[in-house]
């Protein structure tokens, strides 16, 4: 198959970033089983676990530290959510070594990156020791000459997306570090599952582009139109299941489907369920909203699943009309069918653990589909 891969990308670009490509979905899969299997909060400091770089295989190991005033020590799940933050950041270590390959030719480009990077990375030390103000400095002065850097720099070397996927995978990690301390505050949570995707959406863009093998179809701008909206919509249902998540509201209808509650249209509460902000400083584990608020989350979920299945499918049958596209046609119907099926099964099965974590991967497979096609579609003139 023939490739048009930049022949001024260092040699083994693409393959490191395939490498992050494949070690994001792991990050976002694992994390959420963490998250659905109640982990989230099993170490209430950030980044330590109780004091350690590890975490505690027994609880009688930790005996005086402050975060025991917080959660009792549970060596069961504290290792979820600490392995979680380690593979996170692996991660990191890795989108950084491609911003620093991708801008090794602009001019103090690496000087530039690896500033932005020490400044986050001494601001951590400085939080665990309470100096959160300057910590806080410290981090916003990375993240916006990483910002600066992005909108100076062209993309040609892809010099751009490495750098803006460096800054966006650290504010990810500062919404990791929220989730735990602001106590799975929904709109964080939130967050940081869509940081998470769109963190591995870029580094697939990224990686494709590298790759260099273009999808070349004389009906390719008509497609990327309808694979722009798709994405939108995508990201939209992304956004209300990790509401759905964070709120606890996946089985606020019960068992029923595709009724609710027992009604097609039961009573709920739209305004209530979708307030985003609700201050900071309650434990939100289990949830706070009463029942008629999370079945409107709920509702709002399943109706937008119409949607975004319906136009995603539309998509599916016109690749499948392209000779050239029949693969990618069939693969996106099916991957889609599969998540239907895994988001009603979350619901009549009663939320088992490895069906709910499936339905996680589900949404990360399809917006891998998406964003493929979009990175390597063609007209045959360009």
């Amino acid at each position: 198959m023939p490739t048009t891969q930049p022949a001024f990308l260092y040699r083994h670009f693409h393959r490191i970033a395939w490498l992050a490509v494949a070690l994001a979905a792991c990050v976002i899969v694992f994390g959420a089983f963490v998250r659905l299997s109640n982990a989230g909060l099993s170490c209430p400091d950030w980044p330590t676990c109780y004091g350690k770089a590890a975490w505690p295989t027994h609880a009688d190991q930790i005996v005086d530290h402050a975060a025991t005033a917080i959660r009792p020590v549970d060596p069961s799940k504290a290792w979820r959510e600490q392995f979680h933050r380690m593979i996170a950041g692996l991660l990191g270590v890795l989108v950084l070594s491609l911003a620093l390959l991708a801008t090794r030719r602009r001019p103090r480009g690496w000087v530039h990156v690896i500033g932005a990077a020490a400044a986050v990375a001494v601001a951590i030390p400085l939080y665990m020791r309470g100096a959160h103000v300057a910590a806080s400095v410290l981090a916003v002065v990375g993240e916006a000459l990483l910002l600066a850097g992005a909108l100076r720099w062209s993309n040609v070397d892809l010099a751009r997306a490495s750098t803006l996927t460096l800054a966006v995978i650290i504010f990810q990690a500062l919404l990791g570090m929220w989730t735990v301390t602001w106590l799975l505050k929904p709109i964080v949570v939130m967050g940081h599952l869509l940081g998470g995707l769109t963190t591995f959406s870029l580094l697939a863009w990224i990686a494709w582009r590298a790759t260099g093998i273009p999808l070349v179809s004389g009906d390719a701008p008509r497609l990327r139109r309808l694979l722009w909206i798709g994405l939108a919509l995508l990201a939209v249902q992304i956004a209300l299941g990790g509401w759905t998540s964070a709120n606890y509201a996946a089985l606020a209808c019960g068992t029923d489907f595709p009724k609710c509650a027992g009604a097609w249209w039961p009573a709920h509460d739209f305004r209530e369920g979708f307030v985003l902000w609700r201050g900071i400083g309650v434990d939100y584990e289990g949830g706070i909203l009463d029942n008629e608020a999370r079945v409107a989350i709920q509702m709002a979920h399943r109706i937008m699943a119409l949607l975004v299945f319906g136009h995603l499918m539309t998509v599916a049958v016109r690749l499948l009309r392209n000779p050239g596209l029949r693969g990618w046609g069939a693969t996106l119907g099916l991957v889609l069918c599969a998540q239907v099926g895994l988001g009603i099964a979350n619901v009549v099965l009663s939320l088992p653990l490895k069906v709910a974590v499936l339905h996680n991967a589900g949404a990360t497979a399809l917006l891998f589909l998406l964003v493929t096609l979009l990175a390597r579609l063609r007209s045959p003139e360009a």
